[in-house]
């Protein structure tokens, strides 16, 4: 049994640093590529709501790509993404090892950083791979009690 253990161990381990080495890559996220435009709000309160089919990285243990698709919805303040922007910063996952969680994660931050708005969410819902299906949801403000 102690053996067992140890090699679990070490798997996890040599796991843990494929991990930190991918995600290294991360410096290849090119958050300067997205640009705003003034907003000025008519009246009724909007919500902007853009997806993409073609979201992809690689998978940090085994360099495929991942791909799926992201939603982002937001509520202006008083910008508005500009949408060419958005693509070539999405493309800029391409050659990113990440993992899912925290491809969302850095994708919402960067989108708030952007345009500041009053509230936005965003799912990051990846292909079936290996027969399980994963969505990330991230928001911002955070919703209390989530």
């Amino acid at each position: 049994m102690g053996k067992r253990k140890a090699d679990m161990g070490r798997k996890y381990r040599e796991l843990d640093s494929k991990v930190k080495i991918a995600v290294s890559g991360e410096e290849a996220i090119r958050p300067e590529l997205l640009l705003a435009f003034p907003y000025e709000r008519q009246g009724t309160e909007i919500e902007v709501r853009v997806d993409t089919e073609e979201f992809s990285a690689l998978c940090p243990w085994t360099g495929l790509p991942d791909l799926g698709r992201l939603e982002v919805r937001y509520v202006p303040s008083r910008k508005l993404l500009e949408l060419k922007s958005l693509k070539l910063y999405l493309l800029s996952y391409r050659q990113v090892g990440i993992v899912q969680e925290h491809a969302a994660a850095r994708i919402l931050a960067d989108l708030v950083a952007a345009v500041a708005p009053r509230r936005m969410s965003l799912v990051l819902d990846y292909r079936v791979r290996g027969g399980l299906h994963t969505a990330v949801h991230a928001e911002h403000p955070r919703r209390r009690g989530r």
